[in-house]
């Protein structure tokens, strides 16, 4: 159903994956949109496939990595007189070599993507939407945010962990505000998030199809979990389960039930 109040949502990582699903439901939905992503072709590509169901898009290529890139995303909001109601932060990517084998430089970028572009971008839109009394931040962390750390991808269950602590402690500071805050955390998803790190050949000969789910179904929970205000959301009863299981199982066989997950993707 679409909302009678036309709202904007400016979604990050937009051209592709989970991001570009959240786009299309959000669009689906009545929202206007703003993409942002280091690739401006496939932003513009969807940006002309979602004007198509009547909606207002906007395109601002930034690459995240860029320390000054939240401020200028909200100045280029700002100068257009825009109103954002909606935040996805949904940008990201893993580096799966191994830490002590990653450039370092690459590490901080990660980190500048993943964890501290989140966090101020939340910053700079939440007053506004505060101000207003309406806001919606979604915060696409990861399963494996729910989950023991493994080895080869080391920082990237940290970062996610710390995305949902966060979007966790923000949804119960503004929960009497009329914004709204959750973390998405979906397993394995079919998107080209595996071609990008190199894993895809690993993961789909290391896990079976029935543990998959595609973007679109996540993006639609992750979209319906905000509007209901669920600090957090993890797509898959499966998913749950294997969540549960890590969190009430001692150290030791937690830690040996994700290194399992490490040898099966050949990384370390």
């Amino acid at each position: 159903m679409r909302s009678t109040v036309r709202r904007t949502v400016l979604v990050t990582g937009a051209s592709a994956g989970i991001g570009a699903a959240l786009a299309r439901v959000y669009a689906d939905r009545g929202w206007n949109l703003i993409l942002t992503a280091r690739r401006e072709a496939p932003l513009k590509a969807l940006a002309a496939e979602l004007a198509g169901r009547g909606v207002d898009v906007i395109v601002l290529p930034e690459d995240l990595a860029d320390p000054a890139a939240p401020q200028r995303l909200f100045e280029a909001t700002a100068a257009r007189g825009l109103t954002v109601d909606g935040l996805v932060n949904n940008a990201g990517f893993s580096l799966t070599a191994g830490f002590l084998e990653t450039d370092p430089e690459a590490h901080a970028a990660m980190i500048r993507v993943m964890l501290t572009a989140p966090v101020e971008l939340a910053r700079l839109f939440a007053p506004g939407m505060v101000e207003r009394g309406y806001g919606r931040i979604l915060n696409v962390a990861s399963l494996a945010g729910r989950m023991p750390a493994t080895g080869g991808d080391t920082l990237y269950g940290p970062i996610k962990s710390f995305l949902i602590k966060a979007s966790q402690g923000l949804h119960l500071e503004l929960r009497d505000t009329g914004v709204h805050v959750t973390a998405l955390c979906p397993g394995y998803t079919l998107t080209e998030f595996h071609d990008a790190n190199g894993t895809r050949a690993e993961v789909s000969a290391a896990y079976p199809g029935w543990m998959w789910q595609g973007a679109d179904h996540v993006a639609r929970v992750g979209y319906d979990a905000v509007e209901a205000n669920r600090p957090a959301v993890t797509p898959g009863v499966m998913n749950n389960l294997l969540a549960g299981l890590a969190k009430h199982l001692p150290d030791r066989l937690a830690l040996a039930m994700v290194g399992g997950h490490a040898k099966r993707l050949k990384r370390i």
